[in-house]
């Protein structure tokens, strides 16, 4: 079985844009591929899990996501990184949808793809609904990053957050992780 970092995409890996459909739009959070490589390098699989809500309320279409993902992977791919899947609830939340996050539907759909060990592996995340994933799942520990959303999580969910270990963002959630792994 294989360990695992599951990762949510926007506010965690790049910069928050109101539903991004844009590729020229991404912008990378500083420190993102390095830090992503070093958990390639100590023998962890990558996997992105994303609600994309927009593309259910009509904002943009899965081919846009589609786009900003590949530049995503193009760009990360310059550090040696590579997604071992990216997972996608395109439904908005008032849709049915089996995977959207807080779901841990994708965390077990690659426990069957991919031989993942949930228990050995970790999902980070900047909402509340990918700690709750996390949880749901099983995994050793859900990680809140302060970018995108979670700085304000944070501040408002206090109570919650507590359960979670809490860092400023993806470099200090690998080194968090690498530390205790």
């Amino acid at each position: 079985m294989s360990r695992a970092v599951f990762l949510d995409r926007d506010g965690t890996l790049n910069v928050e844009r109101h539903y991004l459909h844009d590729p020229a739009a991404l912008e990378i959070i500083p420190g993102t591929g390095p830090a992503l490589r070093r958990l390639l390098d100590a023998g962890f699989e990558l996997i992105i899990v994303t609600n994309q809500s927009g593309i259910g309320r009509g904002y943009y279409t899965e081919s846009d996501m589609q786009a900003v993902n590949e530049k995503l992977a193009t760009e990360l791919a310059t550090d040696g990184v590579e997604f071992l899947k990216v997972y996608y609830a395109p439904e908005a939340p008032d849709q049915n949808g089996a995977g959207r996050k807080p779901s841990p539907k994708f965390l077990h759909d690659a426990v069957m793809e991919f031989g993942i060990d949930l228990k050995q592996s970790f999902m980070v995340g900047d909402k509340l609904a990918d700690l709750q994933c996390g949880w749901n799942a099983g995994v050793k520990k859900s990680i809140l990053v302060r970018t995108g959303y979670g700085a304000e999580l944070e501040k408002s969910e206090s109570e919650v957050v507590m359960k979670a270990v809490v860092v400023d963002d993806i470099t200090e959630a690998v080194d968090w992780i690498l530390t205790r792994s």
